[in-house]
């Protein structure tokens, strides 16, 4: 974007609610089901039906609310919301009305020093976060023929999260939904799948004059469902926006969509206005009271939230953000890796291995660590081994891990049975390495000449002459003093 101009970027977030009934009827509240298989008259609106609202997903609502240091409000509406698309079969949307169950809170996210010229964390508000239904799902033939409707996901429970327009970049707005997933699967109230729809956002974006104080015109992008597509759809519109303004031409007020096909957004329609929707009070539901000792209930059954166990886990075992965000990517399996630091004494270990060959044995076995075969005391025992030095981690990798998955033993007793211990004879290391310097006079040369990233190579070498059982510190360490004394 050209650098006289700055984003402006807010995010509406819906989070399908992990409830097993829908949030105004008794219907299940499911996915896979057969095509309008799990429909009744309220979700359909038939006449007659009325509304019950869902106390499972008020109760979510709160923990959200608790989470993000909210204001829980004692008393709030719900509204209808008018507007006529072929998967709303009432031609009305429930959702909450001036008044939302919470009010006022906030997440901290990583900041973008490339925008905001320093590094730290910066502090998003949360204007609100209100209950809705969901619509049901278009489906089109890929000939543009005819299109088909699913009302299965009518009805089905929404929390809307509408953020402040805090946001100064694409990368803030990833960083935010990033953040925003961590939360919201990790408090158990929804299942994060966003190829499933089950979080997904709109994005509200302006673009103005670097340091101006109003904002510019605002331009919706609708239905955004990874993170990839949130940084691209935004790095796309904002430097359209700024080309623009550039050129002297207006924005225009409108939803757009992105289009991820040829990287670029395309206009829907014009930005309707709230006076478009006529919102008026839902007549078949009172309004919702909070009663203040269900909200002290949900507050002392919170879990420990995810930012929180990262930043533990960061001051304990000295993990980078990266390394700590991706640990606490479900409660799983966060809590599998804070298992096997525990058992192990490395925290450090522990996380190598986690992010490193389980995550890959899930990726291959398309499974969650739910389905891991090994216990976390076995890995434990694993990463202890390779810690302590009694195994080398390329014996671990290479032949242990895999005898475990197969169902081989512990790993000590693969380790006993195989003869797998780690050498640490400091002598038989010297003899390899001596034979490994004679073997190549030309790397030596070089190293000797100033080239010591050729220093790699012959630990590598050494390594392999000892079949990879050898203490690689202890070979690092021998070959230095031999190469100084060569």
């Amino acid at each position: 974007m050209n650098s006289g101009y700055e984003a402006v970027i807010g995010l509406e977030v819906h989070v399908q609610l992990k409830t097993r009934s829908k949030m105004f009827c008794a219907c299940r509240n499911a996915t896979g089901a057969a095509p309008n298989s799990l429909t009744c008259p309220v979700c359909l609106g038939l006449p007659g039906a009325l509304p019950v609202l869902n106390a499972e997903a008020v109760r979510m609502a709160l923990v959200l609310g608790l989470a993000i240091e909210g204001d829980i409000q004692p008393e709030s509406t719900f509204y209808r919301k008018q507007y006529f698309y072929p998967d709303l079969p009432k031609g009305y949307q429930i959702t909450q009305g001036p008044r939302a169950i919470v009010e006022d809170g906030h997440l901290d996210i990583p900041g973008d020093p490339m925008v905001r010229g320093e590094e730290g964390p910066v502090r998003i508000r949360v204007e609100r976060a209100h209950l809705e239904e969901d619509a049901g799902k278009s489906h089109h033939d890929m000939d543009g023929k005819f299109s088909h409707v699913d009302l299965n996901r009518a009805g089905v429970p929404l929390l809307e999260i509408v953020g402040a327009p805090d946001l100064r970049s694409p990368q803030e707005a990833s960083d935010y939904m990033k953040s925003l997933h961590r939360l919201v699967v990790g408090l158990g109230i929804c299942d994060g799948s966003m190829e499933e729809g089950s979080l997904r956002c709109d994005a509200n974006v302006s673009v103005r004059r670097r340091g101006a104080a109003p904002y510019g015109t605002r331009v919706e992008v609708k239905n955004l469902n990874s993170f990839r597509f949130v940084r691209q759809a935004l790095d796309h519109e904002i430097a359209r926006q700024a080309a623009q303004l550039q050129r002297g031409e207006p924005v225009q007020m409108e939803t757009r969509g992105w289009d991820a096909s040829i990287g670029e957004t395309r206009g829907q329609r014009t930005k309707e206005a709230a006076m478009d929707y006529r919102y008026f009070p839902e007549p078949d539901l009172p309004s919702l009271v909070i009663d203040p000792g269900e909200i002290e209930t949900v507050r002392r059954a919170l879990p420990e939230l995810p930012e929180r166990r990262i930043q533990r886990w960061r001051e304990a075992y000295g993990l980078g953000l990266d390394e700590a965000q991706a640990l606490a990517q479900s409660p799983a399996f966060a809590d599998y890796f804070e298992t096997v630091a525990e058992q192990s004494g490395s925290g450090r270990g522990a996380a190598a291995w986690m992010l490193g060959e389980v995550s890959r044995t899930l990726n291959d076995r398309g499974a969650g660590i739910e389905a891991f075969p090994l216990a976390p005391e076995a890995l434990a025992e694993l990463v202890r081994l390779v810690e302590t030095r009694v195994l080398a981690f390329g014996t671990a990798k290479e032949q242990l891990f895999p005898a475990m998955l197969a169902g081989g033993g512990s790993a000590e007793s693969i380790m006993v049975e195989k003869g797998l211990a780690q050498v640490s004879d400091r002598s038989h290391i010297e003899v390899l390495v001596a034979q490994v310097l004679a073997a190549n006079p030309g790397p030596v040369a070089q190293i000797r000449a100033g080239k010591e990233s050729l220093k790699g190579f012959l630990v590598g070498q050494t390594l392999k002459a000892g079949q990879g059982r050898l203490d690689a510190r202890l070979v690092q360490e021998v070959l230095s003093e031999a190469l100084a004394n060569y």
